[in-house]
């Protein structure tokens, strides 16, 4: 009987740990001496190369995987294949975590992308004309920033519910008949060509060889960007020590010279 009783016990105080671990009491801080962090292939990935030299003089190594579209990284993370990420704005982060139910977070911002809108054949935002095309990004978050650009114009004006989830059917105004067309974010710059303009995600402008400061016929601010990007880590890991040193190592005077350098203006530092 006693045996019995002891077994018994045993079995409980094991069913106990069990459950501990599964509601977060096996949780792991992150390595403080190596982590592997995902990017998307451009700005993110050259950046995070100069971030990981900085790290690698305290002794620290960062080890980039690289993503060539903007789902699989939240995805990656969020299953525990990466450390952290670095290639979003937090209005796409937080509409991914709300949409797939992802127990990751921002912890510090790193740049911003100021969004600009591009043309072919005119110099100037004022030569759109009655029934032109314009052309936007199409996810959530891009779209949104876009048409309010093109609202910030004057070419436009938006429902005043407009949010998150804004499309072209949000618009309340459009005096030039404007074609709205809506494109993955990776193909507007390739149709440029196709529209009389389009507002382009820097990253892919860049990759086309377009300059906001030399090419944009309208921008964003290029100084206090409204839509910084962010790294991200799982929720249980954002206190940890080693968040707090990339944080440092990203935010040094190495990489923000490197920057300014490097992009010209189409990439800025919000630090």
């Amino acid at each position: 009987m006693k045996k019995l009783t002891k077994t018994l016990g045993s079995l409980v105080i094991l069913a106990v740990l069990l459950t501990l671990a599964a509601c977060g009491g096996g949780s792991k801080a992150l390595d403080d001496k190596e982590v592997t962090v995902g990017v998307t292939g451009g700005p993110h990935e050259q950046i995070m190369k100069e971030v990981a030299k900085v790290a690698k003089k305290d002794g620290v190594t960062i080890k980039l995987k690289v993503f060539s579209d903007y789902n699989t990284p939240n995805t990656t993370l969020d299953q525990g294949e990466l450390d952290a990420n670095s290639f979003q704005t937090l209005p796409f982060l937080k509409n991914q975590i709300k949409s797939k139910d992802f127990k990751i977070t921002e912890v510090f911002a790193t740049v911003a992308f100021p969004l600009g809108i591009y043309s072919d054949s005119i110099k100037s935002i004022d030569d759109i004309k009655e029934g032109d095309k314009i052309a936007v990004p199409n996810d959530p978050a891009n779209e949104l920033r876009a048409l309010q650009l093109f609202e910030e114009a004057g070419l436009i004006k938006l429902s005043d519910k407009a949010g998150e989830n804004t499309t072209k059917k949000d618009i309340v105004e459009n005096k030039l008949n404007l074609e709205i067309v809506e494109l993955d974010s990776a193909q507007v710059s390739k149709h440029l060509g196709e529209v009389k303009a389009a507002a382009i995600n820097t990253n892919f402008a860049m990759g086309t060889g377009l300059n906001i400061k030399d090419d944009a016929i309208y921008h964003e601010p290029l100084t206090d960007n409204p839509y910084p990007n962010y790294f991200a880590v799982r929720i249980e890991n954002k206190d940890d020590a080693i968040v707090k040193k990339l944080k440092k190592y990203y935010h040094s005077d190495e990489v923000k010279a490197y920057i300014a350098k490097q992009f010209k203006g189409s990439v800025v530092t919000t630090w």
